[in-house]
């Protein structure tokens, strides 16, 4: 499986790239803030590869994850596959931000006009499909956005958005964020995931499910087991 990124100049978001091989048919994950888009960095990765686009996987509606999804769709017609509750992000991402927080500041600066692609798909819990040949599973994983979801590919990587980090987790604080939602997810969706699972996070490098389950402390019980937090 041919696994590569464009790591996004604002707040370092994992764009993620993956195909069967070079040459092949591709998904695009997250395509976060460039200036003016990220459009150019993910275009020179696909020649680079020798890729055809299909899709574009949103694992959630924060600014730093699909900000450039209009533009790169326009620029090479494809799919946006998106949770039902974090749809209406696509349109009004301040709805999930701070107010004057920096995304709020970015989207001032850049005038930015959000609306949908022109090709939407929502997700369904659970669901699986096949994109580029590869085979994609989708788990709804409330938390850090209500419509937060990570995706399974060939039962052998799973991108986490800001669900899962090395080391980590995103934050909850966020309009729609909820850290007793984070907690079942972490229980129900994350530590139910085989071990031999490598993890492409939204955010820093990769790692494991097996790791993760030993070293991270926000998966082990005395966060978990935590109520009302």
């Amino acid at each position: 499986m041919l696994i590569d990124r464009v790591v996004a100049p604002y707040f370092e978001t994992n764009c993620w790239i993956l195909a069967t091989a070079a040459g092949q048919e591709a998904l695009i994950v997250d395509p976060g803030i460039g200036r003016p888009n990220l459009v150019k960095s993910i275009s020179e990765k696909i020649s680079e590869h020798k890729l055809k686009p299909v899709a574009v996987l949103i694992t959630h509606g924060h600014l730093d994850h699909m900000f450039s999804v209009v533009p790169l769709t326009t620029e090479i017609p494809m799919r946006t596959f998106i949770s039902p509750d974090d749809r209406f992000l696509l349109t009004n991402p301040l709805a999930a931000l701070d107010k004057g927080g920096v995304s709020e500041q970015l989207i001032s600066a850049f005038g930015a006009d959000f609306k949908e692609p022109s090709d939407v798909v929502e997700l369904e819990d659970f669901s699986h499909f096949e994109i580029a040949g590869l085979d994609i599973g989708a788990i709804f994983a409330p938390g850090h956005t209500k419509g937060s979801v990570v995706f399974t590919v060939n039962d052998e990587q799973l991108i986490s958005g800001d669900v899962l980090f090395a080391g980590s987790i995103g934050r909850t604080d966020l309009p729609t964020g909820s850290a007793s939602d984070m907690r079942k997810t972490l229980r129900e969706r994350i530590l139910t995931l085989p071990d031999g699972l490598n993890v492409l996070p939204g955010h820093g490098g990769q790692t494991t499910i097996a790791t993760e389950r030993v070293r991270n402390p926000y998966l082990q019980s005395d966060f978990l087991d935590q109520i009302g937090r």
